[in-house]
């Protein structure tokens, strides 16, 4: 969420900005602007009826201490009308900021001057491709026919169990998906991420503090009788360990990990983009979180960019960096790098990764604060990315690594799998 203080004195930048986003946000901010106004008019209205009932207080103690008693019982009648003058100042002032707020929501995060213009992916910027090439030999196959062969993911008996989008993973394909955690785990451990285990359900003020709601209310999974949503990302409950936290200078950045499956309806999704592992509503993923200060979050973005592309290439698979424009961006994100994996039996290329600097977006509505050197108060920045995304980089694994005889499992993964081949 947008700070009112930046809205009130840069409304004019900030509304040229949201247009990269394709977001026309000038009559919002009118509305934002007025609403922050009117309660502002409101609580200096309150603080004048205080001061009145302040000075009414001290005249009375006066007076009952000089004997003056009758004079006294009549400014007591004039403070009475203070104090419910005042209560009715209080609910209106709640009133002005719950309707602010809800104002305030609504207006999607500024993007960095780094992001280009444009409208669709198509206007992404490519900044990064590597040249692993695909070791699969023979016909191609898409992962979906492949592993039918090999009898490793099983999407019927998923959608007998649960639905579309639910898939049982076997034998070798279970494990190839448990070693893919565990080597994932482990390298974000080798560069200095604390590992979480969090919760995968969330309250509405997690979900809220980063931004999932109100934006993706129909994108989660809701368990309206408990009030808790189904976590779309690792990112929600791992960021939210900090919600309501002031931290010390010294303890930035902050840098967390942790594995959790996810849950997305997916609702409005189709076509060929959503066979077999490419789009699910439950799918396994490694998320990697880092709390910064404000001079930083632009060099630990790239930091991060480059942790998760150097994850990519250890797995031997073809991959490219997207910088995305600003019509392609979250709501939520400054600035957002997709890390993509070319799988080779579907000819298409799969986002496994989003890497992105929220500034102080999330930590505003988180109220995530730090104490700098002068033991000033102040917003700190959040940076999440996926380091990965396990569906689609199993997707990628079986597709470029087929051979006519099965599927090869790359070197990095083999102290974790105990075999070098599905067959």
């Amino acid at each position: 969420m947008l700070e009112i203080s930046t809205l009130r004195l840069h409304s004019e930048e900030i509304t040229q900005k949201l247009l990269i986003k394709n977001f026309p946000a000038e009559n919002i901010i009118k509305e934002v602007l007025s609403a922050d106004q009117q309660k502002r008019e409101l609580q200096t209205e309150l603080d004048t009826i205080n001061a009145s009932g302040n000075r009414s207080a001290k005249e009375i103690g006066r007076l009952m201490t000089t004997g003056q008693n009758a004079e006294a019982e009549k400014l007591k009648i004039e403070a009475t009308g203070f104090r419910e003058k005042a209560k009715e100042l209080e609910q209106k002032i709640r009133e002005a900021e719950t309707a602010l707020e809800e104002l305030l929501v609504r207006i999607p995060n500024t993007p960095s001057e780094k992001v280009p213009a444009g409208k669709t992916a198509a206007d992404n910027k490519p900044v990064y491709e590597n040249d692993c090439k695909p070791t699969a030999t023979g016909t191609l196959f898409p992962h979906w026919d492949i592993i039918k062969k090999y009898d490793i993911i099983d999407f019927e008996t998923g959608i007998k169990i649960s639905g579309p989008g639910f898939p049982v993973y076997k034998g070798k394909g279970a494990r190839l998906l448990r070693a893919l955690i565990n080597y994932c785990l482990d390298e974000a451990c080798k560069a200095g991420y604390k590992e979480m285990i969090p919760p995968v359900f969330v309250n509405s003020a997690s979900a809220y503090a980063t931004g999932q709601l109100p934006d993706k209310d129909g994108m989660m999974y809701e368990m309206k009788e408990d009030k808790l949503y189904a976590i779309p990302t690792a990112e929600v409950p791992l960021t939210n360990i900090y919600r309501d936290v002031i931290l010390k200078e010294e303890d930035l950045p902050v840098k967390i990990t942790g594995y959790t499956p996810c849950f997305r309806r997916e609702a409005g999704s189709w076509g060929a983009d959503v066979r077999g592992l490419n789009r699910l509503h439950q799918f396994d993923k490694v998320e990697i979180v880092q709390i910064c200060k404000p001079e930083n979050s632009y060099l630990t973005l790239e930091e991060m960019r480059n942790f998760v592309q150097n994850l990519i290439i250890s797995l031997g698979l073809h991959s490219r960096t997207l910088l995305l424009c600003g019509g392609d961006m979250s709501f939520t994100s400054a600035m957002t790098y997709d890390l993509e994996v070319f799988a080779a039996g579907q000819k298409k290329w799969l986002e496994v990764s989003s890497v992105s600097n929220f500034e102080t977006f999330q930590a505003n509505r988180l109220r995530l604060r730090f104490k700098d050197a002068n033991k000033k108060t102040q917003l700190a920045h959040t940076l999440n990315g996926s380091a990965l995304g396990l569906a689609r980089i199993l997707a990628a694994i079986i597709e470029n690594y087929q051979t006519p005889d099965g599927i090869i499992v790359p070197e990095v993964l083999r102290a974790y799998t105990g075999f070098e081949k599905i067959f």
